[in-house]
């Protein structure tokens, strides 16, 4: 099946089947329905390699996979990636994973993928404070968007990103557990210096202070392990915690085992993981599908008007507290 066959078979010529290909715009609104139809009908796929050296453009958007971890709160990125792989395929895009230990090596991943297979634009995810991948990028005009906020350069970020709040989400959190009575909650975070890690911190802080309240904290490498260690540690510290806010599900699911027998403590997590909703955890759902779709919304808005430069445009999603037996 070739381009020649649909356009016999629509009765038009072969430059308005290529048209409403790769330039529906141009194509009447009448014609273009009817050549859709006759391509759906066909079966025709168009030839990607053939379109590459018409248009110079792959069709490929690159992002990495992050280290795997514990497996509970990494899903997040299995689910925000299922998402942008099916939005991407209706805008006509395809994702190319790769994988990387640090930014020099990424930026060298960068290098590679861009000599073997061209991709038209990237991905960030877990931005951080100095992010090399963000400026390497930049200087080179070369398309991308983060989901995360450039954390060093806010708030006159010059490339596009997505995030959700995070602040939003543990506040909220904290909020809930004010209303049903508790006045000792404590947080169970990483160390400072992550930007996401601290932005979570900050809207416990901030519920907290709004009572004229305040609580203890704990800063850990995030895993189980770590979070039960943490919730052992803020519990003997003061007796008088009921509750405990997590910076992930993993740190709560830690915290839930650090619980003992005739001392109930509320916990609530972050990520709303499968393994959250297999124990019943309270936990802050990140709308991932949303997120992935505006990723590839500025992406494409990026690619289809490349003289317009990079936009500089920001999206901030908020979370939602999904409430299960855990508080």
């Amino acid at each position: 099946m070739t381009i020649t066959d649909v356009a016999k078979a629509a009765g038009v010529s072969r430059q308005t089947v290529s048209n409403a290909l790769n330039s529906p715009e141009v194509v009447r609104e009448e014609t273009l329905k009817h050549v859709l139809e006759v391509i759906e009908r066909l079966g025709y796929r168009a030839n990607q390699a053939a379109r590459q050296m018409r248009t110079g453009r792959s069709r490929l958007i690159a992002i990495g996979i992050e280290p795997d971890g514990d497996g509970i709160s990494g899903s997040w990125a299995d689910r925000f990636l299922h998402s942008l792989s099916e939005t991407a395929a209706q805008e006509g895009y395809r994702i190319l994973l790769y994988t990387a230990a640090d930014d020099d090596s990424e930026i060298a991943t960068y290098e590679d993928l861009l000599g073997a297979y061209k991709p038209d634009a990237f991905v960030l995810t877990a931005t951080h404070h100095d992010d090399l991948r963000a400026s390497w990028l930049l200087e080179r005009g070369l398309p991308f968007v983060a989901f995360g906020r450039p954390w060093s350069d806010l708030p006159d970020a010059r490339h596009p990103w997505v995030d959700v709040d995070g602040a939003a989400g543990t506040e909220a959190a904290t909020r809930h557990l004010l209303a049903a009575g508790h006045r000792r909650i404590g947080f169970i975070g990483w160390p400072p210096g992550s930007g996401v890690g601290d932005d979570r911190r900050e809207g416990w802080a901030r519920a907290l202070s709004r009572q004229d309240l305040s609580g203890l904290q704990r800063a850990v490498e995030d895993g189980i392990a770590a979070g039960e260690s943490a919730a052992l540690d803020l519990l003997a510290a003061d007796p008088g915690v009921t509750a405990l806010v997590c910076a992930s599900d993993s740190l709560a699911l830690g915290a839930l085992q650090a619980r003992e027998p005739g001392r109930p403590v509320a916990v609530i997590g972050f990520d709303d993981t499968p393994a959250a909703r297999a124990v019943g955890l309270t936990s802050v759902h990140q709308p991932l599908g949303e997120a992935a779709a505006a990723c590839v919304d500025l992406l494409a808005r990026a690619l289809e008007s490349p003289d317009a430069g990079p936009p500089s445009a920001h999206v901030l999603l908020a979370p939602t507290l999904t409430i299960r037996q855990s508080a």
